[in-house]
Formats: C-alpha cells, structure tokens, sequence
C-alpha cells in the first residue's frame, strides 16, 4: 500500500506541476502562458509580411503544443483580440457581444512590428525540444516590457489560481520609465470596455476592485448603458436586468440592444419609474456593478509566486536594462568581428597578398603564404592577428568580386561599423537613459496607431459607495401568517404580520419556544398558535430584549427568562425553554408589569403577585429562568404600555 500511495504521490505532484508551469499560470520574464509563446513562435516562424490563415498558424503551432486546436484557437483569438501583438483580418468577434469569432478557416493573422521588437531574438532565447523532439522552442521569450500587466491573465491551477487584470500599456510602460529614474509610481488596471472603477480595496495588484457600467439617465424616462464593467458582456448584462425584473427587483418596460462600433443598450422604464430612482437598483441587482478580487500569480524562477505591481515593474525595469545590454554587446561583437573581416579583405585585396598563393601546391603552403603577407600589416589588423578562419573566409572571396572591389566604398562601410560602435559604447556607458529613451520609443509607437487608440486610458478610476442590495429594495411584500393552519409566507391566506422584502430573514417563535431564523418563505408551516414574527434583523434584535413568563413541567412554577437573539444557524431549531414547559406570556417591551394568576389550593391565600419585568437580568440564550414563586401558575396578564415606566 505505501508503494501504491507513493506512486499517487508522485505522479499527482508532477501533474500539479506541469498544470502550473506548463499550462495554467504566466511566466514573470514574458508575461505569456506557453500556449500563447507557442503561438507567437509559430507566427515569427512564419513571418513573410503576409497574413496568414489561423487554421494554418494553428496546424504550424500544433508542432510544439501537444493539447490540439480547441486550445490553441481560443488562445490566438484572446490574444489577437488583446491589439497588440497580433494583427487581424476578418471577425475575431465582439468584445462587447461576446459573439464568437468566425472559423479558423476564415480568419487570417500576422505578428505585429511591436511583437517582434518586443519578443523576438533568437540569439538570447533560451530553447528546448518540443515535445516530440523533432523541433526546438523558446523556453521564455527575453521580453522588454512588462507584458503580464499589459494583457492581463486569468488561469486555474492545481490548488491555485492567478487573476491579473489588465492594464494600460502607455502607462505601464510610463511606470516603468518612472521607476528607472529612480521615483515612485502609481497604476491602476485599464479595461477595454470602459466603465468606472473604485480601487479602495486594490492592493497593488491584490485584493479587490469593483467595477461599474457607464450610465446614461438624461431622459427621465430611460437609462442608456454606453460603457461595460470588466467582465460583462451586452449580452450578460441584459440577462441580468431581465432577471432582476423578472424578480420584480427593478420595473422596466423593456431593455434593448443597440450595440454596433459602440455600446448602447436602451432601458425604458416602466410607467411611474423613474431613471434617478432605478440607477441604485441596476447596481444593486444586475451586471451594472460588480466585485473583482484579483491576485497576482505568476511563475518567477520556475516557482509559482504572489508578487505586487510595484515588484513586476521593477523587475522588468533590471530586465529591460539586463537586455539592452546583451543586445548592444552582442551588435557590438558582430560589428568588430564585420570590421576585422572588412580589414583583412581590403589588405588581403589592395596589397595583392592573394598574389602569393600562385605558386604554392599545397594547402598548408597557401594559408602560409597568406599569413606571411600579412605580416607587414599586423598592426593595422590589429590585436586578433590572423586566424585560420580568416584565412579561410579571405580564401574564399570570388576573383568577380577582387576585381569589382570597390575600396571607398569598403571604407564608407568600415566608418560606418566604427561609428555605431562608436554609438554603443555610448549607450552601454549611460544604459539606463538608453533604456529609457526605448520604453519611450514604444510608447510612440503605441500612441502613433490612432485607428485603435491604445494610448488612451478607457477606465475612470474614482471611489463610489457600493450599493447594498438590502438597503434598495422596498419592503413591499406582505407577509401573512394563518394561526389556525399554522403557515407562515407570501402566498398564504391569512393576517398581514410586516412588510418585507426578498431579502429579509424572518425569525418565527412557535408555541412550544422553539424559534428559528428563515429565509423569506412563500408557504412554510410553523405550527398553530405562534408566539412572535418578525424580520430577524441583527442590528435591530441586538437592541431587542425578549421576555417569556413560563410555567415548569411537573410543578408549574412560574419562571421569567429575560435574553438578546444575537446569532443563529439558517432553518437552525433553537429552544428557549425547558422541554415540556408551557409558556404563558411573551413580551419585547423593555420596561413593564406583569401579573401572575395562580391556581387555588387550600390554605393559598394570596392568588394573584405582581412583577416587574425589569427587575429581573437579561441572561444568555442558555441560561434557564428564574423561578418566580413556589405556586402553580394558571396564566399572566400584561400591565400594558402604561406600565412600561
């Protein structure tokens, strides 16, 4: 059994495992899940300038993703829909809607120059083998932004969960200019669909923010909905307004949709409504407001972690400096090696060192020959000398091309390669206002395409006091109870106990003492005879002090027990009373008199003793009563309002 649970053991964690790292949660460095690295791979792979059909970006990208289309589809269409990396032709869908895309056979893509300025270079990307084995792809992308908090991500684990909301890409990267000089920042998410946002509750990335739609209440008569709260769609949102008028939470005459480039959804209101009066139950009731909590999960170092804003930021601010600075290294590297080429070919070309090879019959001759003639110019080839890989590269040249050699033109090429050598030392020497100078680059970039207006920030971030529904709904409900029948609910014929609405609890004391709390019923039986019904609510029972006057079993005694309903458990059965007692008396008056009447029995002379109600404590739920006379008690009579003082 234990080698059994063992292997359970094992193979459950290397499945929670892959499901966090390899499908589930982003990687910190890129900010993509691997489904979406893959298919941007597929895309720089296939990259012609043309648009490509997503059926076959789909069937190139099933080489490295082993889980087939219905997951890389999905994928491309929410990231191609992001506007950022991937460019589009056809119906992706409606991000208002939430209408599907059209087949993938329809459809046509391409990566965009930002995404390969962005993500591509192969010659930092770190590789793997694919999953058969028979490809190679990127472990992570060298990303120079903060693509996680751009794009937002939501994504189930094993045993966790990530929630990212997006955010404004300008200001992301304005963010990050302001933390690499060194100064605090601020940032919010930014969601595509506009709306009003309150992030009292946001914790840098964490906790909560709620959301609301925009709306439109100029027209008494009607409400117009032209903006959407993160998360909605126009069809979601109408299905909750007809939900909640169906529950009779809100009185409309009709909602419909007008959605095109824009949102417009029209509520007209039901005759004497009015639009100021129903704009808290929209909030209260349907899509028009909602709560987000978020978390910000992401995989750093191979391990999954929970980071804030402030951290990813600076993060990716030493990320972006770490890459520049390959990327200027590495330019630097490749321009010396072009400029020692340079060198050695225009030696090799005006002093006719290739002339020396003619009479040589042997290879080792030849590359000595060659070697020898550069010897009266070591010092303007420079420290690097003369390699065999030189020499077989100079061996190499083609007699059309020694005899087109051009040498201004070899020497406009050498200055130009000293110059941006020149530029990089430049910009190693200062890298962080390099790097600065870069994310403000981008940021025109993103600002220069008006058609889709990316730099504009959709979302206004305020504090508004969340509606709760309790307190907007009328308590226009007749609750009526039937003593005779013992039911207690909105449909039953019987007399009216309180107004209440569907939010409600109601706390129903029985005959026998027994007492329980209730959501709103329509036909519930409590038995003949009920003692108190009422709205159990807590703030108002907390200030209320229940008074029962009972006889004991067995004696008859007349005891009070004097208590506060503080808590309970839902359809939960509490007794207040001994079992078997009879109650004779039940009152919430804080102060007042009362009169028990006992049984006559010989040689009892006194039949009748006033009380005091307040004389006595208020005692927990638990407690028992306090006797009031060693008599049999018949009944108790009230002393009324007048006594209360």
């Amino acid at each position: 059994m234990a080698y059994i649970k063992n292997i359970f053991d094992r193979n459950f964690l290397e499945y929670a495992s892959y499901v966090i790292k390899d499908r589930a949660i982003p990687d910190l460095e890129d900010g993509l899940k691997p489904v979406q690295r893959r298919i941007l791979h597929s895309l720089f792979e296939m990259d012609d300038g043309k648009f490509h059909k997503v059926a076959n970006v789909t069937g190139h990208c099933m080489k490295y993703h082993p889980h087939g289309e219905q997951s890389i589809n999905p994928a491309l269409v929410v990231l191609a829909n992001k506007e950022l990396f991937i460019d589009r032709q056809g119906n992706f869908g409606n991000l208002f809607t939430g209408d599907d895309a059209s087949a993938p056979r329809y459809i046509e893509c391409r990566a965009t120059p930002l995404a390969k300025d962005i993500f591509y270079n192969p010659k930092l990307t770190p590789w793997a083998d694919s999953y058969d084995g028979r490809n190679r792809e990127p472990v992570v992308f060298p990303a120079k932004i903060p693509v996680v908090l751009i794009m937002g991500v939501e994504g189930i684990a094993v045993g966790m969960s990530t929630k990212i909301l997006p955010h404004n890409a300008v200001e992301v990267l304005e963010a990050e200019i302001t933390c690499l000089s060194g100064k605090k920042f601020e940032l919010y998410p930014d969601f595509s669909t506009g709306g009003f946002m309150d992030v009292s509750e946001y914790r840098d990335g964490n906790g909560k923010v709620n959301v609301r739609a925009k709306l439109d209440t100029s027209d008494p008569k009607r409400i117009l909905i032209t903006e959407l709260p993160f998360g909605s769609t126009t069809e979601t949102l109408i299905g909750s307004i007809e939900a909640a008028a169906r529950a009779g939470r809100i009185k409309i005459q009709s909602v419909t949709d007008f959605t095109a480039e824009k949102v417009e959804i029209e509520v007209k209101l039901a005759r004497g409504v009015y639009a100021q009066e129903t704009v808290d139950a929209l909030f209260a009731f349907t899509e028009c407001e909602q709560s987000i909590s978020v978390n910000l999960l992401v995989i750093k170092d191979g391990l999954p972690a929970v980071m804030t804003v402030n951290e990813v930021i600076k993060h990716h601010a030493k990320q972006l400096v770490k890459i520049l600075t390959k990327e200027l290294e590495l330019e630097k590297k490749e321009l010396l090696d072009k400029l020692h080429l340079r060198t050695l070919e225009r030696i090799f070309i005006e002093e006719r060192i290739y002339k020396g090879i003619e009479k040589m019959k042997t290879a080792k001759g030849v590359q000595d020959a060659v070697v020898a003639g550069f010897k009266p110019f070591l010092k303007e080839v420079g420290p690097r000398g003369v390699s065999e890989d030189d020499v077989d590269h100079l061996l190499r040249i083609p007699i059309r091309r020694i005899s087109l050699y051009d040498i201004n033109k070899a020497r406009d090429e050498m200055e130009a390669i000293n110059a941006r050598v020149k530029e990089i030392n430049a910009h190693l020497k200062n890298i962080t206002a390099y790097s600065i100078s870069y994310l403000k680059g981008i940021i025109a970039k993103i600002k220069a395409d008006e058609e889709l207006g990316r730099g504009a920030r959709k979302t206004i971030v305020g504090s508004f006091d969340k509606v709760v529904a309790r307190e907007v709904v009328k308590r226009d409900v007749e609750l009526k109870y039937d003593s005779k029948t013992g039911y207690l609910g909105t449909n039953v014929s019987g007399v009216k106990q309180a107004e209440v609405s569907p939010f409600d609890r109601i706390l129903a004391i029985r005959k026998n003492g027994m007492y329980t709390v209730m959501d709103l019923p329509e036909k519930a039986f409590i038995g003949a005879d009920a003692l108190w019904i009422g709205v159990a609510d807590k703030e108002e029972l907390a200030k209320t002090v229940f008074t029962i006057i009972y006889k004991e079993k067995g004696t008859g005694f007349p005891c009070i027990k004097r208590f506060i309903i503080e808590g309970w458990i839902m359809n939960k059965d509490y007794f207040l009373v001994p079992d078997g007692a009879q109650i004779l008396h039940i009152d919430t008056k804080t102060k007042f008199s009362f009169t028990v009447k006992y049984v006559p029995k010989p040689r009892l002379k006194v039949l009748t003793e006033d009380f005091k109600a307040h004389d006595f404590n208020v005692r927990g739920l638990k407690a028992g009563g306090i006797r009031l006379a060693s008599k049999e008690a018949s009944k108790v009579s009230s002393g009324g309002k007048k006594n209360e003082e």
